[in-house]
């Protein structure tokens, strides 16, 4: 599986992505520029990304907790979403972020 990065400069990168793994941890692993300050626990929001509208609808809904979260982001966009709470599965090979500057 993959998934698909946009970095703060523009270019895509395409990153081996494992079932189970939090969309966080893939980008991280690679070495991609993401802080992730919590690790993952939705307590921070900076794992923000923006979710490429053609897969916005195929996600779970955000959950309460990372509403709240995504609230303290910033230049938060109707796609916003922490990619902590984003769990890779078949269903989301091929799936497209663009990392958020964390200000």
């Amino acid at each position: 599986m993959k998934i698909y990065v946009t970095d703060l400069k523009g270019k895509e990168h395409a990153l081996e992505a494992l079932e189970g793994w939090r969309v966080m941890e893939i980008i991280r692993e690679h070495g991609l520029p993401i802080k992730a300050e919590c690790g993952g626990a939705c307590a921070c929001a900076t794992c923000h990304v923006y979710v490429d509208e053609a897969w916005v609808n195929k996600l779970s809904a955000k959950r309460e907790d990372e509403e709240a979260m995504l609230d303290e982001a910033f230049d938060l966009q109707d796609n916003s979403r922490l990619s902590c709470q984003i769990i890779m599965d078949e269903e989301l090979d091929g799936f497209k972020v663009k990392l958020v500057s964390s200000g």
